[in-house]
């Protein structure tokens, strides 16, 4: 039997960074939203007591370095499972571009191995996987649209935004999100306003929403990668409600409510970099446990 999951992207509407924790990570308070650029990932069970990851882009490790076979591994270790298991992870989300594509194919493998061989996990304990691999991977689990705190790991739903659509821009270039983070650490930070943001989204005011988009990180990556002042100011100019870098970047995102500006924002950006993509938000998984 052969189990199919979704790991959509993610983008950060609102990301600030607290300061450096006593353990090595950054406290951070960010609002992320899942969107639907997604990878596939199918997995299946092998012959003997072992974890066969494949993904369609090379450069993809296919080891204990991925995300995904750290949740396959975990999840035999904490069930004592000595079945195979085979992962094939079908990329279309940009990787090292600040969308979360390989905590979003953890989660997802928790999801499908759940599936696959009927653990009955809870939303908490899939939680508690996640945040033994990634500060991202929690929000992945369910996806849609909350506030992460902590180092990530701490999940607050929030209602999904207004209906619109997500423009989202990657240079030709990648990131390193531990460089950008240690940059950040030595220099005077600006801070959006995530509580504005939260409630903005509450009360499903769109323009707020977009008057409020702010990523403390965007700065130091700015100041690594030009296209991506570029990127922005030429989104301006095609009329775009709102813009911002997501994650450590270098992926820009607009949001306009409007079809036909969604449609001049893709045309206009395909000229800017060869990765352009016009996607919609997500709602949040129906997990399993939740209707079993």
């Amino acid at each position: 039997m052969k189990i199919l999951e979704k790991a959509p992207a993610k983008i950060n509407l609102s990301l600030d960074v607290i300061g450096r924790r006593s353990d090595g990570y950054h406290e951070v308070h960010m609002v992320m939203a899942a969107i639907d650029l997604a990878d596939r990932i199918e997995c299946s069970e092998l012959p003997g007591n072992r974890i066969v990851l494949h993904s369609s882009v090379p450069y993809v490790p296919e080891d204990d370095r991925n995300f995904a076979y750290q949740a396959a591994r975990l999840i035999k270790d904490k069930f004592g499972i000595s079945k195979g298991l085979q992962l094939t992870i079908q990329k279309r989300i940009p990787v090292a571009a600040g969308l979360a594509g390989g905590s979003s194919d953890a989660a997802a493998t928790i999801r499908a191995v759940n599936r696959l061989w009927h653990l009955g996990m809870s939303y908490e304990t899939m939680l508690d996987l996640a945040r033994q691999i990634g500060s991202d991977v929690a929000f992945c689990i369910k996806g849609g649209t909350a506030l992460a705190t902590g180092r990530g790991e701490k999940i607050s739903p929030l209602p999904s935004l207004p209906p619109c659509w997500v423009i989202l821009v990657k240079p030709a270039v990648s990131v390193a999100t531990g460089q950008i983070y240690k940059e950040w650490d030595n220099r005077p930070a600006v801070h959006p306003d995530v509580d504005a943001m939260v409630r903005a989204i509450h009360v499903q005011d769109f323009d707020a929403i977009c008057a409020l988009l702010g990523n403390t990180l965007e700065p130091v990556t700015m100041e690594k990668v030009e296209e991506i002042a570029k990127i922005k100011a030429h989104m301006r100019q095609i009329g775009a409600e709102g813009i911002l870098m997501s994650g450590s970047g270098p992926t820009v995102f607009a949001l306009t409510r409007h079809e036909s500006r969604m449609q001049r924002l893709l045309n206009g950006m395909k000229g800017y970099c060869p990765e352009v993509y016009a996607v919609r938000l997500c709602k949040p998984f129906a997990l399993l446990s939740e209707y079993e």
